[in-house]
């Protein structure tokens, strides 16, 4: 599907302003993010998918969708709970119904929703309150009121994520629903200057907590105070929330298992790293491997392979390229010791940045070859590689986020990586 925002200015990618990380405040002697050009772009954009698609409206429950719809955000605790949704319809504003107080607040500092477009919300937090209340019911006869009032009543409602009951009510009432979430990732693909700004902040916070990582990285520390003291760091930043921090060392690099414990770091470990936070909504996935004072002829080769893979990667990326020329450049999954591309998934892969962890494109062997994906300017995506090394137990994890220009790749993740960095060395 082809989205085009008619009267926004349109990104150019190769120019500084849009691929730096100007700070966190606006300033009045430089020009920065601008919110209401990035709230306009985001909404147009959305408008857009919902114009191509068949529907009459989006009814969207994914947190990430919300934001961009609505531009809108409560803490991240509420994120799971399918409680907050957005109701976007063609040729109106969008509705946003929100938990608790949220809601007077929106009608006093967030003018570009209309007063009466904000609704309390409440569905049962995950099945707590049992739909039998009536709480769903009353809220799909107050979006069929809404659609009806718009003439929309007859057309499908695209959804993004949901529960089955309130799927189930939806059909019980006559809507005929269908998945709007592809549409929606359509949307988000592109980004503006604004959201590369945002991203490229994202990414120089984490720049200089690998700073404090490497100087903390000594025998005796635990992979949980490595934890904290990302965390700590991210939150001093200015970070709006710390995702995940995988700390993984030693015996624990091969295989990956995508976490963190609180073994004690030893000498001559190899040790990897994934920071994933949020600055303003926008997200992070940046591995670094590190050695602990030393490193054998066995660690450094692995990482000399994923820093090869790595790079091959980043230099096949370009706009008009494929994900599948892109995924052909991955080992395969027998070269990493698996039978099969599922098992291996995740190892050797790219994946779009965004306001959510995982968007377009998704790169690997595992689904770009049955469905390649044209490689876009002005697409963010992470690409990861993982070597195991020849002792068995260690690994090197590598991840790069890149913006896609016209002229080519831009790495926006600066800590060094080209080499094998050993920590405190002895």
């Amino acid at each position: 599907m082809s989205i085009d925002v008619t009267g926004l200015e349109r990104m150019k990618t190769t120019t500084v302003a849009s691929l730096s990380a100007p700070g966190q405040m606006g300033v009045d002697y430089e020009k920065r993010v601008d919110f209401d050009r990035l709230r306009d772009y985001r909404l147009k954009r959305a408008q857009a998918a919902l114009e191509a698609s068949e529907c009459g409206a989006f009814l969207l429950f994914d947190f990430y969708n919300i934001r961009y719809t609505t531009q809108s955000w409560v803490g991240g605790a509420l994120g799971d709970k399918m409680i907050r949704y957005a109701l976007l319809t063609r040729g109106g504003e969008p509705h946003l119904w929100d938990f608790g107080s949220a809601v007077r607040h929106h009608q006093l500092h967030s003018p570009w929703l209309k007063q009466d477009h904000n609704h309390p919300g409440m569905l049962g937090l995950r099945g707590a309150i049992a739909p039998s209340v009536g709480l769903m019911e009353n809220a799909v006869k107050q979006i069929k009121g809404l659609l009806g009032d718009l003439g929309l009543e007859n057309h499908p409602v695209g959804i993004d994520i949901v529960e089955p009951p309130f799927l189930f009510e939806m059909e019980r009432q006559g809507l005929k629903v269908v998945d709007a979430q592809q549409y929606m990732l359509d949307a988000r693909e592109i980004k503006s200057m604004d959201e590369i700004m945002l991203l490229n902040q994202a990414a120089a916070m984490v720049d200089g907590v690998y700073q404090d990582l490497v100087e903390a990285l000594k025998p005796g520390v635990r992979e949980n105070e490595i934890v904290a003291l990302a965390a700590k760091k991210l939150y001093e930043y200015g970070s709006d929330q710390v995702e995940a921090i995988n700390a993984i060392s030693g015996e624990r690099c091969n295989p990956h298992p995508h976490n963190f414990t609180d073994r004690i770091i030893r000498p001559g470990d190899q040790a990897f790293f994934d920071i994933i936070h949020s600055y303003m909504g926008y997200r992070t996935c940046y591995y670094r491997t590190f050695n602990v004072g030393m490193a054998t002829d066995s660690q450094r080769s692995a990482y000399g392979r994923a820093r090869e893979w790595m790079d091959r990667a980043i230099a096949a990326v370009r706009p008009g390229v494929g994900s599948d020329e892109i995924a052909q450049l991955f080992p395969t999954a027998d070269e990493l010791g698996f039978t099969d591309e599922l098992s291996a998934f995740g190892l050797q892969f790219g994946h779009g940045l965004g306001l959510g962890l995982h968007e377009r494109p998704i790169i690997s062997r595992l689904n770009s070859f049955k469905e390649p994906v044209e490689i876009k300017s002005g697409m963010v995506f992470a690409l990861e590689t993982y070597c195991p090394a020849s002792d068995g137990f260690s690994a090197a994890r590598i991840e790069e986020e890149v913006v896609v220009t016209d002229d080519g790749p831009v790495v926006i993740t600066k800590y060094p990586a080209d080499d094998l960095v050993i920590a405190n060395p002895y």
